[in-house]
């Protein structure tokens, strides 16, 4: 049977996947079973930010399989406490939590406004998000979500989330009540097609919070780490989160996520929370190797660069619209084609990614060069017509 047919039979089919199986990789390059070469602006959604296969992550997780690969929180870990600092002093003033993926990470921090709310806001816990929003697919987070098509499925859902729509602060002012505990944003709309913040609104959000006593928390799983040409997204917008979660490309493609909270967010106890994976020596080791190399290369002003000529390559197309910041990239028909502009752009060697029937959404590595913007150009003109 071929991997698609024993795929069919025994995985849970939670989704449907285009017709390659990619076994290898290098770089922004990635190869199927048939030995054909492709492009990939997707980068595992927003993933490998040093591409596929890259030499010193490979090593250094090689190294630690070698060494020590799982212990457990009961101890304490040297690449975990070092991954915690690092972040640290990239970011702000803060302690770190780890865990495995995007939604637990963004658990991790509705856990904790709802014990902040309990001690500093007579137990509000109503936790204000957006219309079209993306945090996970655990129960709480799938709620946290302003898209009904992935939570109706699952309800009653969880009460204590409150959706209004984006780039909209007159909206979270009116929704804002006594049992209100926090706002929480990603910086850029990414699930949904990348729809970046507007001027000012961030910093309104952070305003109106600080006036009303409540946590800004800041979903950078998706923006952090270099990918809009900052290391985190609210750099661009001169305010600082209370609470902020990470994850997809801090490993390079190993699984790890982490939420860091500033002092006055930093309310868990022992016992509150925890992870059996979480921060374990392999997956940080990883995300050293990550970090050292996109600070090394100096691939968050190169991600900002290429930002610039992936933009003009799309508008260049001329589609109906064209937007994004850094890496972070989308363009939108008129029409409902995305799908199958995404199908033949598969077909043509070039991996894209349809987020929905009108928009393509592009999150390449952060090495990708001039010369294959160009090149991705080129293919998708003609796919074009």
């Amino acid at each position: 049977m071929s991997t698609p047919e024993l795929a069919d039979k025994y995985l849970m089919q939670t989704g449907r996947r285009l017709p390659v199986t990619f076994v290898r990789g290098r770089g922004c390059l990635v190869y199927d079973d048939a030995g054909n070469e492709y492009l990939d602006l997707v980068a595992g959604i927003a993933v490998n930010l040093l591409g596929h296969a890259h030499p010193e992550v490979a090593a250094a997780v090689a190294q630690q399989a070698k060494t020590l690969i799982h212990t457990s929180n009961l101890y304490f870990s040297q690449p975990q406490v070092e991954l915690a600092r690092r972040l640290v002093e990239l970011s702000f003033p803060s302690r770190v939590f780890f865990c495995n993926s995007g939604a637990e990470a963004n658990e991790t921090a509705i856990k904790l406004a709802r014990k902040w709310g309990a001690r500093n806001r007579d137990g509000a816990f109503q936790i204000i998000t957006t219309l079209g929003s993306f945090h996970g697919r655990t129960l709480a987070t799938v709620t946290a979500g302003g898209q009904p098509k992935y939570s109706d499925p699952f309800k009653p859902l969880p009460d204590g989330f409150m959706h209004v729509p984006y780039n909209d602060l007159d909206a979270i002012r009116a929704a804002t009540s006594a049992r209100t505990v926090a706002v929480m944003l990603e910086p850029v709309m990414g699930e949904i097609g990348i729809v970046p913040a507007k001027p000012g609104y961030i910093a309104g959000v952070r305003k109106w919070c600080d006036e009303k006593g409540m946590l800004l928390m800041l979903d950078e799983v998706q923006t952090g780490l270099g990918r809009t040409g900052r290391w985190f997204a609210f750099q661009h917008h001169g305010v600082t989160p209370d609470v902020m979660t990470l994850a997809k490309g801090l490993g390079g493609g190993v699984p790890i996520a982490a939420c860091l909270a500033s002092p006055k967010a930093d309310v868990f106890e022992p016992g509150d929370h925890g992870s059996t994976f979480g921060g374990n020596p392999l997956a940080c080791a990883a995300a050293l190797a990550v970090l050292h190399v996109i600070d090394r290369d100096g691939l968050v002003g190169h991600a900002a660069e290429m930002g610039e000529v992936l933009h003009g390559a799309i508008h260049g197309l001329g589609v109906k619209e064209v937007r994004g910041i850094g890496l972070m990239q989308a363009m939108e028909f008129a029409e409902p084609r995305a799908k199958a502009f995404q199908q033949a752009c598969l077909d043509a060697r070039l991996v894209v990614n349809a987020v929905d029937d009108h928009s393509i959404r592009f999150v390449p590595p952060l090495i990708v060069t001039a010369q294959q913007i160009d090149q991705a150009q080129h293919t998708m003109q003609e796919v074009l017509k």
